[in-house]
């Protein structure tokens, strides 16, 4: 049996491979990591106009019943309770240590809420989570096989979806949703959320009309295909962070400039909240921090990091920023040390290179509508 034969495939695998992309395992499954035009040029277009992203991989659980909200309320750390219909929020699943599970997005819905978690993490998740219903009136599907996830982003995505959708795109507010018709397609979730810093929309929809979808969003000619290279460049440039690269369960939300999710003041009880209260008492010891190194350097995962000659952990996620211009990166340092302009060494190739811990976001033009 072959690699690609233990592997998952969205339901625009043809369309992606009729058009030349480059599939890769990601995740669990064969996904376009670029098509024809290259990475940066898929970039550019989504700073520049508009890309669409198939990213059908991810997982959805939608919880419903009387004890819906406050179950994901004790299972995320951010404040689901102060959500209005219509509306979604950025939050983490974490474990009695205080350290990530995952990363999530929490849609509320008039009659139950969805979860949105990573691909790779959809069994853990469900894992992590599901024997935690015993004490609560609340039931857990698995709609991730079922539901197909296009990402349309840019400054001209509203524009382009415009023609394809009687929603009224200008009343949905950043990380606000509605559901509604787009190309002939009923109960499409329009969500005003996205990876890569620019103005756009999620669309969630049954996995059947994938390729309609698809289709219709890229018939005139002025959206790019984009893959998960330019995905990566994009939300790096933001400072976004990836699950598996600079967040894990090795660390805590505290310590990945996540703190604005822990709400210890709103919540009395949620998974991990007696280890982050101690974590918050004591100190943070280390802290995720952006980097730049002179040009003609490009840092990669796991590359290792060392301060005053001493190693101190590994790049978490690295690459040329295409809108920047410059080799950027992410890695973990000392608190007192995760300062803007410390400077320390990244081992590239056996030579120590001297990188530099920048602001963040690294790219703060994006058009996203905050």
């Amino acid at each position: 049996m072959s690699v690609s034969d233990t592997l998952q495939r969205t339901a625009l695998y043809d369309t992606h491979v009729a058009l030349g992309a480059k599939m890769v395992p990601f995740a669990g499954f064969e996904m376009p990591v670029q098509y024809a035009g290259g990475i940066t040029a898929e970039h550019h277009a989504v700073r520049k106009s508009c890309g669409l992203f198939d990213v059908s991989h991810m997982g959805e659980f939608i919880v419903s019943g009387p004890g819906a909200i406050d179950f994901v309320n004790y299972v995320t750390t951010n404040d689901v309770a102060k959500l209005a219909i219509g509306q979604a929020q950025y939050s983490t699943f974490c474990n009695e240590r205080g350290t990530i599970e995952d990363d999530c997005l929490v849609y509320r819905f008039e009659d139950h809420l969805m979860l949105v978690v990573n691909a790779s993490n959809i069994a853990k998740d469900w894992a992590h989570i599901e024997p935690r219903l015993l004490t609560f009136d609340a039931q857990l599907q698995d709609v991730s096989a079922t539901m197909a996830l296009l990402a349309l982003q840019g400054p001209l995505a509203p524009t382009i979806l415009a023609r394809h959708t009687d929603v009224d795109l200008a009343s949905i507010a950043y990380y606000h949703f509605a559901v509604g018709t787009v190309a002939g397609i009923d109960k499409v979730i329009v969500s005003r959320t996205g990876y890569t810093g620019e103005d756009g929309f999620e669309l969630y929809f049954p996995d059947a009309h994938a390729p309609a979808m698809w289709s219709a969003l890229m018939s005139a000619g002025d959206v790019t295909p984009a893959g998960l290279g330019a995905r990566d460049t994009l939300r790096l440039e933001m400072g976004m962070a990836l699950y598996g690269n600079d967040i894990d369960d090795t660390v805590t939300p505290y310590e990945a400039n996540l703190a604005w999710l822990v709400k210890l003041t709103a919540k009395d009880r949620f998974v991990g909240r007696e280890a982050l209260v101690s974590q918050k008492m004591s100190g943070v010891p280390r802290k995720l921090v952006g980097f730049t190194l002179p040009v003609r350097n490009v840092p990669r995962h796991g590359m290792n990091v060392f301060i005053h000659g001493e190693p101190s952990g590994v790049v978490c996620s690295g690459t040329v920023g295409p809108s920047v211009g410059i080799p950027i990166g992410t890695c973990y340092l000392p608190t007192d040390l995760a300062k803007i302009g410390t400077t320390f060494d990244v081992e590239i190739r056996g030579t120590m290179v001297c990188a530099t811990v920048a602001a963040l976001p690294f790219w703060p033009n994006g058009s996203a509508k905050k």
